[in-house]
């Protein structure tokens, strides 16, 4: 049996560590491009398939497949309109590769999540943040119109003062500004927001 000593710890405690979790972008769903891609797929499987299932019952196949069958006895691979024709599917092909492998929803910033909620995702959309921080600006005295610019990694705000010194107004600006993008719970907020005041 061991003594204690009241108030020392049994065991060293491990410093505090506060990991916050990785916001990813929101993922667009595409529904509508998916479900046309699989109908279109569906439609040429069903062709080719009727007329596979046409040909083993001894009835005569489709004219276009004949017609394709002697169009590629005709051209070889070095003709030009088949190197033109292979380049643009080539093209096409890779163009939907990086719209499958991108997140889209440009117009979308994601937000934080509570601690420990994996499972709750949000985001605010570029133009109501812009709005958001166009009121805030507002405030500020001196200040008669702002147009405020949201990006994924800078803000561009553009106002115009009609009476206070530029430099005051400014300053009032980019205080009021740098509270609005706290308070908008963005998980990656944009750098200091480039502001322009003129007369």
């Amino acid at each position: 049996m061991t003594d204690t000593v009241p108030g020392t710890p049994h065991e060293p405690q491990a410093p505090h560590e506060s990991h916050e979790p990785r916001v990813h972008r929101l993922r667009s769903a595409r529904r509508v491009p998916a479900a046309l891609t699989a109908l279109a797929l569906l439609g040429v499987a069903g062709l080719f398939l009727y007329d596979l299932a046409a040909v083993r019952a001894h009835r005569p196949g489709m004219s276009w497949r004949h017609e394709l069958a002697r169009q590629l006895d005709r051209h070889t691979p070095a003709d030009l309109s088949v190197l033109l024709g292979g380049g643009a599917l080539a093209v096409a092909g890779a163009v939907l590769l990086l719209l499958a492998f991108t997140p889209g929803l440009r117009g979308i910033l994601p937000m934080r999540t509570p601690d420990g909620d994996t499972g709750l995702r949000a985001g605010l959309g570029r133009k109501d943040a812009a709005q958001v921080l166009r009121d805030r600006a507002m405030e500020v005295s001196g200040v008669r119109s702002v147009r405020v610019k949201v990006g994924r990694s800078r803000i561009g705000v553009r106002a115009t003062s009609h009476f206070r010194e530029l430099d005051d107004v400014r300053a009032d600006l980019d205080a009021v500004l740098a509270v609005g993008i706290e308070e908008l719970g963005l998980a990656h907020p944009p750098h200091h927001p480039h502001v322009r005041v003129r007369r």
